[in-house]
């Protein structure tokens, strides 16, 4: 059915869903032209109905646009991700956490009608992590939203625990690392705990991959990347640093916590993520060059030492232009990428995970079926299994069958819905944002 709406306080108008098959295209239409039609007149014909919809779009502010444009990805099929990507790179990112509870899977190609389950009670027994994760947890209040009650972080801060040990679990191959529960927490904030196991699964066989290495090689030898840039880049600011023997460490923490440790706004980190999800796993490190290339002024006008140099960039302002940065790190990839700077000798004879796996990590999520399809094979496979359990059981006790597996389906789909629910099933939501 058309959904009513109110534009800005003009005359109530109308969404029509016209489908093809890849996409769903919204063309407003307003009371006089329905009236029209229901009189009998002749509908436009469709070189002037495309026409509507491109200057409709035209004038759709960017980001009601951006809202069109993600839900006409996500109903595709194939999912369209590369338009999924855009969005999370470009202007404002993923725009609010309903979307990002949509996006963030596709990004990562997790299918959310197939989530792990919760981890089982004995998740932290005899785990050689258990005792360094629980105190980085414990010591992780400020992460949480201020004002959030006592009990409710703390019950947070035990899945958090538990999400941490289950992903080693399921990854004997992974090192816990200092760090590590500060990318999670993000994660858990957003789009809650089974969902969290899925993406940090991913994540952590992929983008995070060398960061989780026995040793720290990997990842000094990424931080590596940050001065060859600052040398094309700036010349003299790369001289400065090399002579005050800064090194690199102080970006340690940028990278290894994807910037969530040392922002305070939970926005600005949020952003940071749309952008990192979307990227090459190598883009924390070239945000790391923009931010001290925006900062070379007062790099500058300190004394040329260490210590100087060292606390000056530890401290990271929380006014950045984060637009501007994102945009600078996304051009500087293009003009500097990681194979131009691997001719450097500090950065060579040596493989990276996270890069040499990234190409076919990036043609996986280019085969996923949109949440409505997924729902549906859900729904057949509960069927087919109902189906199969009749046929294998004496006549008397179907009925009780039937109501168990009824009982059973209706529960499974509640918390299906519960974990996420479909592009279809937000539409209402998301035509509200538009209006």
């Amino acid at each position: 059915m058309p959904l009513s709406v109110h534009f800005h306080h003009r005359v109530l108008i109308e969404f029509e869903v016209l489908s093809s098959q890849k996409y769903a295209c919204y063309v407003l239409i307003d009371r006089e032209s329905q009236k029209e039609m229901k009189k009998g007149r002749k509908r436009l014909p469709a070189s002037a109905s495309s026409a509507a919809v491109k200057r409709h779009e035209e004038q759709l502010p960017w980001k009601k646009q951006k809202l069109v444009d993600i839900h006409q990805a996500l109903n595709s099929d194939p999912v369209d991700i590369e338009t999924l990507r855009q969005a999370a790179v470009s202007e404002g990112g993923l725009l609010t956490d309903d979307i990002r509870r949509k996006v963030w899977p596709k990004l990562l190609s997790v299918n959310v009608y197939n989530l792990p389950a919760k981890p089982s009670k004995d998740v932290r027994e005899d785990h050689k992590d258990y005792r360094q994760v629980v105190l980085d947890v414990r010591r992780s209040m400020r992460r949480f939203p201020k004002g959030m009650r006592v009990d409710e972080r703390e019950v947070l801060q035990e899945q958090l625990i538990d999400i941490i040990l289950d992903v080693l679990r399921r990854n004997p191959q992974l090192h816990y690392y200092q760090g590590y529960h500060d990318i999670i927490v993000t994660f858990l904030l957003v789009v809650g705990e089974r969902m969290t196991i899925a993406l940090m699964d991913k994540l952590s066989n992929h983008h995070l991959r060398d960061f989780m290495d026995p040793t720290m090689d990997s990842t000094k030898h990424i931080l590596n990347y940050l001065m060859p840039i600052l040398e094309r880049m700036d010349p003299e600011l790369h001289d400065f640093m090399i002579r005050s023997e800064v090194g690199t460490i102080f970006a340690l923490s940028w990278l290894i916590t994807w910037y969530g440790y040392v922002l305070s706004d939970f926005k600005h980190i949020l952003r940071l993520y749309d952008f990192f999800l979307a990227s090459h796993p190598l883009m924390t490190i070239y945000f790391a060059a923009v931010i001290v290339l925006y900062r070379q002024k007062e790099v500058k006008s300190v004394e040329c030492e260490m210590a100087s140099v060292h606390h000056l960039l530890s401290q990271m302002p929380q006014d950045l232009p984060y637009e501007e940065l994102i945009s600078r790190a996304q051009s500087l990839f293009i003009s500097c990428p990681p194979s131009l700077l691997a001719q450097s000798a500090a950065l060579q004879s040596r493989n990276i995970i996270a890069i040499s796996t990234f190409k076919d990590f990036q043609s996986s999520t280019l085969r996923q079926r949109p949440d409505s399809i997924l729902r549906e094979q859900l729904q057949k496979r509960h069927e087919n299994q109902l189906a199969l359990l009749m046929n294998t059981q004496p006549a008397t006790t179907n009925q009780l069958i039937k109501m168990a597996v009824w009982g059973l389906s209706a529960t499974l789909g509640a918390a299906a819905l519960a974990v996420a629910q479909t592009a279809m099933d937000w539409a209402p939501e998301f035509l509200s944002q538009l209006f």
